[in-house]
């Protein structure tokens, strides 16, 4: 018989950085490359990964300040070093870079787990649904009309219901965006994502003239720290527009806060920042305020605990993180009819790290 525990024996760190497929913006940031922090722990004839998308200063704290922390812990008692990791980094500042060493951690351990116990992470967690509904994610502003066009029209024809695309690099040019959008989708589903570029009157003027078009949700409308202002856009956007934030959430005082403010029709927790552990606490506070929740970006680090959650209404296939996740990771999931879905054949979260193709992106 197995025994009850699991000690973690060792912990590998690697960093990894690819460049976009194309010129890449958003309403307030440029950027031409993604970094991945990838973590291996390994137990009992086992190895579990897990990542977070974030700067190499990660890498740096999970080598400097977790790994002591993780080596010789027990993988079967993830909510005790979960609290040890939190302890261990009180003086370095618990939101941001340190968070998100936490969550590469956080999810490697879940995914150790689950491997050995045998069996996918969704069914240790316990399945809320078969498929994780999801939505086409990019369409970014430096992207004329033709290629924004082409990546949204595509998504539709591959069978999503729902595409995003960004917003608030030039206000003046973006309802003529959305409509370029909106001709090429048909009549699937609109979301738009400012990145909390706009200010509250500009926002409140556009929200009138997206919804004309058709859009149905509203990110970030303005900077998620103006939970006043998001609640404002709530209160008068045209019906049947959600407004959605939470995507820099780090903790669950963070997500409380937001929940407590009635600033979103929809909150996103992004478990490569909050941790998988820390996602499944803000479904329970979402379940609490009866607010939908939405896994933002990492498709492949969501569709398990996605299919696990009881408010989540779907999951984001964003560009940049699923054209990596195929790259790197065997097993990584491929949309079917709209959904991921994840692979029971497999334990854990049901993928393994292409080690020569991820070499060449090593850093």
């Amino acid at each position: 018989m197995r025994s009850a525990k699991a000690p973690i024996e060792t912990v590998r760190v690697s960093t990894f950085v690819v460049p976009t497929d194309g010129p890449e913006s958003d309403g307030t940031m440029v950027w031409d490359r993604t970094t991945v922090v990838l973590v291996e722990l390994a137990a009992a004839g086992q190895v579990g990964l897990g990542w977070t998308y974030a700067d190499k200063a990660t890498a740096d704290v999970i080598r400097g300040k977790l790994v002591e922390v993780v080596q010789g812990a027990d993988a079967m008692a993830i909510p005790e070093l979960w609290a040890a990791m939190s302890t261990s980094i009180r003086n370095l500042g618990r939101p941001g870079i340190a968070s998100m060493a936490m969550a590469a951690v956080d999810a490697a351990a879940w995914d150790l787990k689950a491997k050995v116990l045998g069996m996918p992470l969704v069914t240790l967690l316990g399945a809320r649904r078969e498929a994780a509904p999801a939505y086409g994610s990019g369409g970014f502003t430096s992207y004329d009309d033709a290629k924004l066009a082409e990546q949204l029209g595509s998504w539709v024809a591959a069978g999503f219901s729902r595409v995003k695309m960004k917003v608030g690099r030039d206000p003046a040019r973006d309802v003529h965006r959305v409509r370029v959008a909106r001709r090429a989708i048909g009549d699937a589903s609109l979301f738009v994502d400012a990145n909390g570029a706009y200010d509250r009157t500009q926002a409140l003027k556009l929200a009138e003239a997206f919804r004309e078009i058709g859009v149905v949700w509203f990110e970030e409308p303005v900077t998620s720290d103006d939970l006043e202002g998001l609640r404002l856009l709530r209160d008068r956007a045209p019906g049947g527009m959600d407004i959605a934030a939470g995507e820099y959430g780090y903790d669950l005082h963070y997500f409380r806060h937001m929940l407590a403010a009635l600033a979103v029709d929809v909150l996103q927790a992004d478990a490569t920042r909050c941790g998988l552990s820390n996602f499944l606490r803000t479904d329970a506070l979402c379940e609490a305020f009866s607010t939908p929740l939405s896994a933002h970006c990492a498709p492949a680090l969501h569709t398990h605990v996605a299919c696990a959650s009881q408010r989540l209404i779907h999951v984001e296939y964003f560009h940049d993180h699923a054209r990596i996740e195929q790259m790197l990771f065997d097993g990584a999931p491929v949309p079917r009819s709209g959904a991921l879905w994840p692979d029971l054949s497999r334990p854990g979260l049901g993928v393994e790290l292409k080690r020569a193709d991820a070499a060449r992106f090593a850093a």
